[in-house]
């Protein structure tokens, strides 16, 4: 495994993140498809045996479940705590962004995930209702009271990261150090403003979604999986752009047999030629761990990058609200 640093940060991380959306109590109004905690278990020990140190969450993934049940595999594990780098994220909540929200939400996912700190806690939006002074101060004192070592955001216009960083600047408070974002081969709009006022401020991408919901990883669109049958938020991300998209996909296969590799390898390698730093991955077998894993090793030519770039056009914005 190759290992990669969070910005400025220090803090060294697997160049593949587990994301730990898929694991929780499954539910009608989240998600259906999602692991157990004895499944979720095995797949936390499978990426530590392969290498991986990196773990995100949410406090709203599957109501908060997946924050205990990452802890609670960790734990029973016996995973040293400063052997893995565990990040979550604050806004789906009362209150947004607001500090009291941050502040409550912080000790929430703390006590689920039975650690004492974290080492990157995120926004998953920007929150329109609160000042981001208000926001930024109160991540900065997160930072300096030792119960959060790095602070990242997440999906967002590129103007709104900018104002953050600035508005931390000028404060003297901590800024941004990653940027979970939108971005695969089906979707690049951050390609126009997001990610290039990122690198700006040195600013490690750890983009979500990078198979796409899986699209990238078989050359057909559905899979006939709970997930590919109930999932309506990953309908609403790609159905929309369906004939634009398979011609990427279809390019992708086609490269990856002739490289004799899955089309995991090759998406996941597309996204690391890319400058991101640790795509999170939200794997439920085996197989998507040991695919994601040999990504890190596979080299794509000049011309196999801009081949299955080619087909792409311009889709509507999607994740930033």
């Amino acid at each position: 495994m190759k290992y990669t640093e969070l910005g400025n940060t220090g803090i060294s991380v697997s160049r593949i993140c587990v994301g730990c959306m898929s694991y929780g109590k499954p539910s009608d109004d989240f998600l259906l498809w999602t692991l157990g905690q004895d499944d979720t278990t095995a797949m936390v020990k499978c990426a530590i045996d392969l290498g991986i140190n990196f773990f995100d969450t949410a406090n709203v993934y599957s109501h908060g479940t997946s924050e205990e049940f990452l802890g609670k595999a960790l734990k029973d594990l016996g995973v040293a705590r400063n052997k893995v780098v565990i990040a979550s994220k604050v806004y789906f909540n009362e209150g947004k962004l607001s500090a009291t929200a941050i502040r409550r939400e912080i000790d929430g996912t703390l006590q689920r995930l039975g650690t004492d700190y974290l080492d990157l806690y995120q926004i998953h939006r920007y929150d329109y209702d609160t000042p981001i002074a208000e926001t930024m101060q109160a991540l900065h004192e997160l930072v300096k009271s030792g119960k959060v070592r790095a602070i990242g955001a997440s999906a967002m216009y590129g103007y709104q990261f900018h104002n953050m960083q600035i508005c931390a600047e000028q404060n003297g408070w901590t800024k941004f150090s990653t940027l979970q974002n939108h971005y695969n081969l089906l979707y690049r709009e951050d390609e126009r403003e997001l990610i290039p006022v990122a690198r700006q401020y040195g600013v490690s991408l750890i983009p979500y979604s990078p198979l796409a919901s899986g699209h990238l990883s078989r050359p057909q669109w559905d899979s006939g999986s709970m997930r590919s049958d109930t999932d309506k938020t990953m309908r609403g991300k790609y159905d929309h752009a369906k004939d634009n998209d398979m011609q990427i996909v279809a390019r992708v296969a086609e490269v990856a047999r002739q490289l004799g590799v899955t089309m995991t390898e090759v998406a996941l390698a597309w996204l690391l030629q890319r400058c991101v730093a640790a795509p999170i991955v939200g794997a439920t077998k085996v197989q998507h761990f040991n695919d994601a894993v040999r990504a890190t090793d596979l080299r794509l030519s000049a011309d196999d990058m801009a081949y299955i770039e080619e087909p792409y056009k311009a889709h509507d914005i999607v994740g930033a609200l």
